[in-house]
């Protein structure tokens, strides 16, 4: 059946257009990859486009969260609880002087020569630590949320939090500059605390997910080297 005129040779596209055009076609798709795909997808900002754009931001919390499901289905409904054991401290006991018996004084001089010993001085109690910013927000089943701190090169910050309801996953991470760092990760845990030490000038932080079937409370303090704490989510 006749349905269409077949194109003349002078109307078809020479080799050297078809070359060009795929040419340019693979150039445009390269940027495309690298300035927005990459970024946006994979966390990746070879040229610092993405982090322009916020797309590096983007890919990194689709990370976490793609890590966070294959964890999830890996378990299935096995509850995975694992809190971080804290070394006691070490408790001095009180040492108590045994009274010696001494022999009674011949004489009234050495009655005046006997000296009473002086009482043990006890050592001053150290103060607990203060906190500079303490917060407290309720999470739903699969609700997450981040907190950063403004920090420089090398501070180190103090920081205790507590998931009331239930354990609760983590990821301690930073950002800034084009540079992006994980410190910890943890999935189950009730509590944690200790010291963040910024690799680079940036945002440091964590990022929470409640993965119970109840309401969770997350409670984070914070004290030390940095500017100012700050809820991304």
């Amino acid at each position: 059946m006749y349905n269409t005129d077949i194109p003349n040779r002078e109307e078809l596209p020479s080799t050297a257009k078809l070359i060009r055009s795929t040419i340019i076609a693979a150039i445009v798709a390269l940027v495309l990859l690298v300035t927005v795909v990459m970024p946006a997808e994979y966390a990746l900002d070879p040229t610092g486009a993405g982090r322009l754009l916020g797309l590096t931001e983007m890919g990194e919390i689709k990370e976490q969260l793609a890590e966070e499901a294959a964890a999830d289905e890996a378990a299935q409904m096995v509850a995975v609880q694992s809190s971080t054991e804290r070394e006691a401290p070490e408790v001095k006991e009180p040492v108590v002087a045994e009274a010696v018996e001494e022999p009674a004084p011949s004489s009234e001089a050495e009655v005046a020569s006997a000296e009473p010993e002086a009482a043990p001085v006890s050592e001053p109690e150290i103060a607990e630590p203060q906190w500079q910013d303490e917060v407290r927000v309720v999470l739903t089943p699969g609700e997450g949320t981040e907190f950063k701190l403004t920090m420089e090169e090398g501070a180190v910050a103090r920081f205790s939090w507590v998931s009331e309801g239930g354990p609760i996953n983590f990821d301690t991470h930073g950002d800034g500059g084009g540079q992006s760092i994980s410190y910890e990760k943890g999935r189950g845990v009730p509590e944690d605390e200790g010291k963040l030490e910024a690799a680079f000038t940036g945002n440091h932080g964590w990022f929470f997910r409640n993965r119970n079937d109840n309401d969770i409370t997350l409670v984070l303090r914070t004290g030390g080297d940095y500017g100012q704490l700050k809820k991304m989510l």
